[in-house]
């Protein structure tokens, strides 16, 4: 959009210095194109740029899937990494401990569906200690 926009701007100013003699407006409009093509593109870099830094998720849905996995006393997150794949959309690696760990579908079914997840990894470890650290 912003391409098309400084395009419009540089065929109107050299219009108007043809036509007008208006031989400001070339300047004019590029200044004018370059703001808009700034102003772009600080927009762009401010939306993606949790996303392209790897930033981790919201805090809620971080909450959400610990006390699903930890819901049942025996296991216990031992790592665990949410980040952003898109607007809204998150990726999940968790690693589980417990005494008798279920099967990683078993932890993927106690996870909420309505947090936005579109992949969900969970790496299963038996504890053998007498107590989770």
């Amino acid at each position: 959009m912003a391409d098309a926009l400084t395009s419009l701007l540089a065929i109107i100013a050299l219009l108007a210095a043809k036509y007008f003699g208006l031989i400001w407006m070339d300047p004019a409009m590029g200044i004018v194109g370059s703001i808009l093509v700034a102003r772009w593109s600080f927009g762009l870099l401010r939306t993606t740029s949790e996303i392209l830094l790897d930033r981790q998720g919201p805090e809620k849905i971080r909450n959400a899937i610990h006390q699903s996995i930890e819901d049942d006393g025996g296991s216990a997150v031992a790592d665990f990494h949410l980040w952003s794949i898109g607007p809204s959309v998150y990726a999940v690696i968790v690693k589980v401990v417990a005494h008798e760990p279920l099967t990683p579908e078993q932890y993927k079914a106690r996870i909420p569906k309505n947090l936005g997840l579109e992949h969900i990894t969970i790496e299963i470890h038996q504890w053998v200690g007498s107590s989770f650290d």
